[in-house]
């Protein structure tokens, strides 16, 4: 297995996790994942789907931390987008770790809630159901051939309390204050790779996760600025590297200005948790059902 990925990736992980839990990662990275959907519950509900989903005889499970998550069995994407439900925007294909942050997020009614990198919109769509579709969400999005997905999304799934800014969040004017922010930053994918993808050794590049965290430390920033005092800002991403990840959180948490606001893991039933080297943040590892994924929640205490 370990020839299979670039050699700086199996170093790093192996300097930061350990052998053991390095041969699960890559073990891990050569399952193939299961297909999973979550309700929009602005059109349908849980059971409807359900139900509809046994009528074509597709097995299913349910998620114990999500009850509008849904794992299918033995099903693929192109399958479930042949059905009505896909179609009329009933049904979204997420995956599982990608619903945790805004669950994190925990949108409400009339809050203001900023998606700082939002295409194609499972999390912005999400964020819209969680609210009961009344946050007032701004839906950031830098290029333009994405942000048109984007609108797509949106207007599929009815979230229709959604502004798409076509903007690099980076450059927004600080005169901008939400009382949320979900970043989920552009990052180098550590925790999403599957064995089986083409030129993993020319794609999976040392520069691109400095690219990375050079991005993700400028959003960051910007985020803290954008968000009002007492508010909160959830930064996710989809790598399992720690300089991407708890690094990133321990050098803002120097600015006085913000605090960890620690995440709650017994909530989120039994989760493949990766060791983290900051309380309060959680990390998954890759296998069949999920994708590796890092969360972290601050909170700005002061101007």
């Amino acid at each position: 297995m370990k020839e299979k990925i670039p050699d700086f990736l199996y170093d790093t992980l192996i300097k930061e996790y350990g052998q053991g839990i390095t041969n699960q990662i890559i073990q891990g990275y050569s399952k193939k994942r299961k297909t999973t959907l979550r309700v929009n519950t602005i059109k349908t509900k849980g059971e409807t789907v359900k139900e509809a989903l046994k009528q074509q005889n597709i097995e299913l499970q349910e998620v114990d931390w999500y009850k509008e998550a849904i794992i299918l069995k033995d099903c693929q994407e192109q399958e479930i987008q042949q059905l009505p439900m896909y179609e009329k925007g009933e049904i979204y294909l997420q995956s599982l770790s990608s619903m945790l942050p805004p669950l994190i997020v925990a949108p409400k009614s009339k809050e203001t809630i900023l998606d700082m990198a939002a295409a194609p919109g499972g999390k912005t769509t999400q964020m819209a159901n969680l609210s009961n579709n009344e946050a007032m969400i701004t839906a950031c999005e830098k290029n333009k051939i994405r942000a048109e997905r984007l609108k797509y999304n949106l207007q599929k799934q009815g979230a229709t309390r959604v502004n798409v800014m076509v903007e690099d969040a980076r450059k927004l004017d600080n005169f901008f204050c939400f009382d949320k922010i979900l970043l989920d930053a552009p990052c180098s994918g550590s925790g999403t790779i599957l064995l089986k993808q083409n030129q993993l050794e020319k794609n999976f590049t040392q520069e691109l996760v400095s690219r990375s965290i050079q991005t993700q430390k400028e959003l960051l920033k910007k985020a803290i600025h954008l968000v009002k005092e007492q508010g909160e800002i959830v930064y996710s991403t989809c790598s399992i590297l720690k300089e991407e990840n708890e690094e990133i959180i321990k050098e803002i948490l120097k600015n006085p200005k913000v605090e960890l606001v620690p995440i709650q893991k017994e909530k989120l039933g039994n989760l493949p948790f990766l060791p983290v080297t900051l309380e309060g943040t959680i990390c998954l590892k890759p296998n069949e059902l999920y994708e590796g994924f890092f969360v972290a929640k601050l909170r700005k205490v002061k101007k």
